[in-house]
């Protein structure tokens, strides 16, 4: 959401007192939140359909969202905010199924907006029609929608006795107050973590693959795919925030793949978060709605510290005694406390300079956002300006010393998605304390650079024992995002680095290619057949099926070949510098004890394992500690790229007349 949006919705209070004196023309802003759609029609011949969606007011389109390929239960999540002259009309709410030519109609509904109540998010399942269709079922769609009134008017009226304020004055205290709405809105209290074991009798039908969603708000993961089984084992853990403000109710929903990789809703079931003890694992035992079977989870909710965004001049590591209290919690002394607690991170957003200009004005309205594995902060947006100052401060837990700390700039573009504006990766371990740094801002793919620069100040604080330790336990996943797309360059790159299987490949492509020559006719009339048989468009996403599977084991293989040479010429010192460790640690063991003694103590510590924590997932700690390594395209996007001259504010001082 954009930080128009945050400051509207953190003056609806005042807005409420006086919605009695307002006229009925006043204008008001609706909040749209597609969430997705259930049980929609097929309308492609290989069974499955291409939704999107339109919302009318009007006749007129006011949105459009994005399209979710072979899905008949397509999770959109979009946030869309409509301004609404009058509410004496309908929201119309378009499906549409999106073809190569045209787009084939799949049901239609509305939503009076005189029936919403201001400041109040309401769910809405609309049962989506069409006159014209014989189809009784054409499934529904859901969204929130929330009403409130438009600030413009009022807040002029409201400031009209105030003729003292200044115009820098007002625009300070507009800042402020999205700062604070932006506070409000970001900041976790807590931290749920879930660990999925196991599902119980689960009803698979026709099904062949299986898999878990969770989401909680705009949260969301997806568990691996395992093939079908009536008791499938998935013993993963998964990590949300908790907003204590906010409803905390966990969505969960099982899913299965046909043969022909169409997926299907099997069940849902939910979980209450905030009914659940603080500090204390919980054993659920969830039964499925609308099929047969349950869930077996572990839940545990743990309070939260050390995320905060205040101002320069109350900046935390900033105060001595503060500063000395952080580091005592995470000395040596403290090394067997609070394991996933590894340290703190504080970053100071300065300022940017010389940004690309995305408006036709010439200017940008830039803001910046900063993630740090699932943990996600942004300043408030600096208006028509391509050298802005935020000068926030921003602290992040560290869950994870190995962790990447992604600054990326947008450019607020109302209601659309923001435009991308520059973006820069920094491991934590190449962190230099305290010191100003500028950084050029590359594209988004992080190997070449892009317009202008960003000034960043950051102090990090860890303990290195509970760092090490981390280093071998499995890395944190990461929230389900749009997935990743078939790229040729990335794909080129990926052959390159494997040379070994250039050959299997180039047999690939002769084979196909004489298919279409008829070389073999007894081969390419079957192969002509199957084509007719199954049709056009599936045998389209059959391919980028195989070639998108291609390419990601084409990167595994890859990455882990150059992680193994990375170890040893020292890219990481602090890796390199443990695995030493760790090897001389095995030599002297090897000195004293016999290696016979140590297979068996390693094989009981196996065996075991399961009796004494029937709940603990398995890992392998050679892999977890190769997985922190990075590989060589992963070394490119983390180098920090040199300072052009032209961006020194020393030579444009020289250099202005």
């Amino acid at each position: 959401m954009t930080s128009q949006h945050f400051e509207e919705q953190s003056t609806l209070g005042e807005a409420g007192d006086g919605l009695s004196h307002l006229p009925s023309s006043f204008a008001y802003l609706l909040t749209i939140h597609l969430k997705e759609g259930r049980n929609l029609v097929v309308r492609d011949r290989c069974g499955t359909s291409d939704p999107y969606v339109k919302f009318k007011l009007n006749g007129k389109t006011l949105y459009k969202s994005k399209v979710i390929y072979k899905n008949l239960n397509p999770v959109w999540d979009e946030i869309v905010v409509l301004p609404i002259q009058s509410l004496d009309q309908k929201l119309h709410v378009k499906v549409y199924d999106r073809d190569l030519t045209t787009s084939d109609f799949m049901g239609s509904a509305y939503v009076i907006l005189s029936d919403l109540e201001l400041n109040r998010t309401t769910e809405h399942i609309l049962k989506l029609e069409d006159p014209n269709s014989l189809e009784d079922d054409m499934g529904v769609i859901v969204l929130n929608l929330n009403l409130v009134v438009k600030q413009g008017d009022f807040k002029r009226h409201r400031w009209s006795n105030r003729k003292r304020l200044s115009a820098s004055k007002s625009s300070l205290i507009r800042n402020l107050r999205l700062s604070e709405s932006l506070k409000k809105n970001q900041l976790w209290n807590g931290i749920i973590s879930i660990t999925l074991l196991e599902g119980k009798n689960v009803s698979g039908g026709n099904m062949t693959e299986i898999f878990v969603q969770l989401k909680l708000g705009d949260q969301r993961y997806k568990s691996k795919t395992l093939c079908k089984s009536a008791n499938p084992q998935w013993q993963e853990q998964f990590d949300f925030h908790y907003f204590s403000d906010r409803m905390g109710i966990l969505d969960i929903e099982v899913w299965g793949k046909d043969s022909k990789k169409r997926e299907e809703r099997l069940g849902t079931c939910k979980v209450d978060i905030s009914a659940l003890p603080l500090k204390q694992t919980n054993c659920l035992e969830l039964p499925l709605e609308s099929c047969l079977g349950a869930l077996l989870m572990l839940v545990t909710l743990t309070p939260c510290a050390g995320v905060s965004v205040s101002d320069l001049c109350v900046c935390p590591l900033a105060d001595p005694s503060e500063r000395k209290q952080i580091s005592q919690r995470y000395c040596l002394q403290n090394s067997l406390k609070d394991m996933k607690d590894v340290g703190i991170l504080q970053v100071k957003v300065l300022k940017a300079v010389d940004l690309l200009a995305a408006d036709f004005s010439g200017k940008s309205d830039p803001f910046c956002l900063l993630e740090l594995g699932n943990d996600r902060l942004q300043t408030h947006t600096i208006y028509k300006n391509l050298n802005p100052e935020w000068n926030k401060v921003f602290t992040f837990p560290i869950k994870d010393i190995h962790d990447v700390l992604e600054v990326t700039v947008f450019d607020e573009d109302g209601d659309k998605p923001p435009d991308f504006l520059g973006k820069v990766a920094i491991p934590l371990l190449s962190i230099r304390d305290g010191q100003p740094n500028c950084y050029v801002l590359k594209n988004k793919d992080l190997e070449q650079a892009f317009k202008g620069v960003i000034y960043l100040e950051m102090d990090l604080i860890y303990n290195p024992v509970k760092a090490s330790i981390r280093t071998f336990t499995p890395r944190e996943k990461r929230f389900v995002e749009d997935s990743r797309k078939l790229s040729k360059k990335i794909l080129s790159r990926d052959v390159d680095r494997v040379k070994r299987i250039t050959m299997a490949i180039w047999n690939t492509i002769q084979f196909l290619k004489s298919c279409f020559q008829w070389e073999s006719t007894l081969r390419s009339t079957i192969a002509f057949v199957e084509s007719e048989k199954k049709g056009l468009i599936e045998r389209i996403y059959m391919v980028q099926d195989i070639v998108s599977t291609v390419q990601n084991i084409l990167e595994e293989i890859a990455s882990f070949g150059e992680r193994i040479k990375n170890t040893f010429n020292w890219t990481v010192p602090f890796l390199s510098s443990l695995a030493c460790l760790i090897l001389a640690a095995a030599t002297i063991t090897l000195y004293f004890i016999p290696l016979r003694y140590i297979i068996l103590i390693w094989g009981i510590n196996k065996f075991t394992k399961k009796l004494r924590n029937p709940y603990s997932i398995d890992n392998n700690e050679l892999l977890d500690f190769l997985s922190r390594v990075p590989s060589d395209v992963q070394k490119v996007q983390y180098a920090e790229l040199k300072l052009c001259s032209s961006h020194s504010p020393l030579r444009k001082k020289r250099s202005a007349p």
